[in-house]
């Protein structure tokens, strides 16, 4: 079991993992061995989570969700599969806490007079500024 938070957790065989190449340094052990990780969830078809949760994951992490609702993580940091497993997992984690994590609702607040008479007070000189520019001011003074 994969702990998320918030009293939730994934079954392992729930995860799918691919492995290939990974670019990047590491000489001659990047051409031979596949340490490159791509985790792979089905959020549509996962019976850990609510109809709630997986609307959720699939509207905040859309960019990272394809049409038929597979989660695709992929790390390519560390030069071992092992490495890189464990970093695809700690993502996958952070990811689905991230989108799960409620929102604080925005307090409406009110700008104060302060900020409100400062605001025109500059409005007001900027436009004398301008005026002053002006022919017509010129041919006054």
């Amino acid at each position: 079991m994969i702990g998320i938070g918030h009293g939730l957790s994934v079954r392992e065989d729930e995860i799918r993992f691919s492995f290939s190449r990974s670019g990047g340094p590491g000489g001659q052990n990047v051409n031979k061995v596949a340490t490159r990780v791509t985790l792979f969830f089905d959020v549509a078809r996962s019976p850990s989570l609510s109809d709630d949760q997986k609307r959720v994951i699939r509207s905040r992490l859309a960019t990272r969700v394809s049409k038929a609702g597979v989660l695709r993580v992929v790390s390519q940091k560390h030069r071992s599969q092992a490495a890189n497993r464990t970093e695809a997992i700690g993502r996958f984690v952070e990811l689905l806490r991230g989108s799960l994590k409620e929102k604080p609702r925005r307090r409406r607040t009110r700008a104060p007079r302060a900020v409100k008479e400062r605001r025109l007070a500059e409005k007001k000189r900027r436009g004398r500024l301008k005026r002053e520019r002006s022919k017509e001011f010129l041919q006054d003074h």
